[in-house]
């Protein structure tokens, strides 16, 4: 009675386990494709295919960084780089937080308001990773967060958003 005890209970174990696993992946259910996503960490294995028996690429080295999904294959993210480099990546490597880099070569002005001719703040060079505070409708200037410096830069300057992408 023990023994049967033990293996229903382990059944029971292992179903809720997979019910676990399955309502976590549905809540990436309905989120569109293409959509950008952040790096989680600062090593990150870039396979050429879906799965951990496909050869590591690359490794990605800067937590943060903006990438495009483009492509979803069951836990596996397929990912487009600010260089236009495509590689697979498991989905626990993304992070939903919304960040740009810039990729205006070299100092790239931050401006106190969303217009040229407000006050630059601040100097950034290409290749710098900033946090996505605000992108309002109708405007092509976003508000950034670098470091402990806030600022407006123009969307044709950043890759991690789309043209006419708002976020409020």
């Amino acid at each position: 009675m023990r023994t049967v005890l033990m293996i229903v209970s382990a059944i029971l174990f292992a179903t809720g386990f997979a019910n676990a696993q399955e309502s976590t992946d549905n809540t990436e259910k309905g989120l569109s494709v293409p959509r950008f996503v952040s790096l989680r960490s600062n090593h990150i294995n870039a396979r050429s295919g879906p799965g951990t028996r496909y050869p590591i690429e690359w490794v990605y080295m800067q937590a943060s960084a903006p990438v495009e999904i483009i492509a979803e294959f069951e836990l596996w993210r397929k990912i487009k780089d600010w260089q236009g480099s495509e590689s697979w990546v498991h989905k626990s490597m993304l992070a939903g937080k919304r960040f740009v880099k810039v990729v205006a070569p070299g100092e790239n002005n931050i401006y106190a308001k969303d217009d040229y001719k407000a006050k630059v703040i601040a100097k950034v060079e290409d290749e710098v990773i900033g946090e996505i505070k605000k992108c309002p409708v109708n405007n092509s200037f976003c508000l950034l967060q670098f470091d402990s410096i806030s600022g407006w830069m123009p969307r044709q300057n950043l890759y991690g958003i789309y043209p006419d992408e708002i976020i409020d």
